[in-house]
């Protein structure tokens, strides 16, 4: 078995990531600055202007499906009345909470608990379940609970939907003041959106890193090194974070150092990582010669509208703009520009049964995308946290078979 080739900046990842958790941690206990609570693709921005240290209680999520506990939790949630059928981030994190257990005592020295919030903040561009989410905490904790309702199914973002999630954005500035005495610095927003945008470019450059073959990283280097544009966009940090991790890639690509040594197939990942086995999948496609080259789970944090000259209507933007909103016609132009970048041979699709917004082969967009552009596809049943949802046999299976017609075809 050929090992799978780690990044030296993975070590710095782990610095990065601890000082986070312990710079929340450290103010919930002395209570400032508050904390806020963000969904993944919210507002981020909004909130370090007004002051908050912001928690991204997903994140967490998918440490419990990372470190395989959640399917441990998820029954507790199930049996409080959430169903098995939603969104198994929302109901391990629940569930984790009422047994008292978070992975982040086990890997942090000193925290005990994830962070009390002082307000929960969520925008619904990814799906209903964020907000449920939020708000079964503000009820267990009588905090307050504010945020953005998105459009769905959008083709074209026009002018309209613009000025309704900018006008959404500035209430929720209003009544965030209003909810915990913070108040808004334009010129901090301004700042944070342009430190946003600098790091949204970092991070679509390491990405597109892989459209050099040999590539030097893989989707599942990606759902690793993606948590500083997910959890700390908007601050120096995790640009600085990006400048290294872009030196180190840089000189894999002209050291011609492959993370796959022999790649000999290129795949796009459409849809949720099965966190609880990422390294059994990495380890299966480095023995397939096979390197997952892109996915659209990892350009989700990618936010090239935004504009520091102009915060409210391009925050509006970028947060519309974000692939989990659109409508199929966009969807499939997507793919079909992605393929352009990166020259991938297939597409494997991940059919989430507790994630249908983040599964796009439900609808025969992967039919269509065959059709139309001659894409070779396959789609494998899981789940982003919930390993019951998961046979691996059949899965390996699946893609075994799938790169072996893919081999037929060159």
């Amino acid at each position: 078995m050929v090992e799978i080739r780690k990044l030296k900046t993975a070590k710095l990842m782990k610095k990065v990531m601890a000082d986070h958790f312990y710079e929340i941690d450290a103010a919930m206990k002395a209570g400032n600055p508050k904390v806020a609570w963000c969904t993944s693709v919210g507002p981020a921005e909004l909130l370090r202007a007004m002051g908050f240290v912001v928690y991204f209680p997903e994140n967490h999520a998918a440490i419990l499906g990372a470190t395989r506990t959640a399917t441990d939790y998820i029954p507790v949630a199930n049996a409080i009345g959430y169903s098995p059928e939603i969104c198994s981030y929302l109901t391990a994190d629940v569930g984790a909470y009422l047994k008292g257990f978070t992975p982040l005592a086990k890997i942090y020295d000193g925290i005990e608990t994830i962070p009390k919030p002082d307000v929960l903040v969520y925008n619904t561009n990814q799906c209903r379940d964020v907000k449920d989410w939020f708000e079964w905490y503000a009820r267990r904790w009588n905090v307050p609970c504010l945020g953005i309702e998105s459009y769905v199914n959008v083709g074209e973002v026009t002018e309209t939907h613009v000025q309704g999630i900018a006008g959404q954005f500035k209430k929720l500035a209003d009544d965030l003041t209003a909810a915990t005495g913070n108040k808004l610095d334009m010129d901090k927003l301004a700042e944070t959106v342009w430190l946003s945008r600098k790091c949204s470019d970092l991070w679509k450059e390491v990405l597109e890193m892989a459209t050099h073959k040999p590539s030097p990283l893989t989707f599942f280097d990606g759902t690793i090194h993606m948590g500083p544009a997910v959890v700390m966009r908007g601050t120096q940090v995790a640009i600085d974070y990006y400048e290294t991790l872009l030196e180190e890639l840089r000189g894999w690509v002209a050291e011609g150092v492959a993370a796959v040594p022999g790649e000999k197939f290129r795949i796009y990942w459409e849809g949720m990582p099965i966190w609880g086995k990422l390294r059994e999948n990495a380890e299966l496609f480095l023995r397939l010669k096979t390197a997952v080259v892109a996915s659209t789970y990892c350009n989700s944090w990618i936010f090239t509208a935004l504009d520091g000259n102009d915060p409210w209507n391009s925050m509006a933007r970028a947060y519309t703009e974000l692939f989990i909103v659109r409508d199929d016609d966009y969807k499939e132009e997507y793919f079909i520009k992605m393929k352009e970048l990166f020259d991938y041979d297939g597409v494997i699709f991940h059919d989430a049964k507790t994630c249908p917004n983040n599964s796009n082969c439900r609808y025969g967009l992967p039919q269509r995308l065959q059709e139309k552009a001659g894409v070779p596809f396959v789609t494998i049943d899981g789940d982003l946290n919930d390993l019951r949802c998961y046979s691996e046999e059949q899965a390996i299976t699946k893609i075994e078979a799938f790169i072996e017609q893919l081999g037929e075809r060159q």
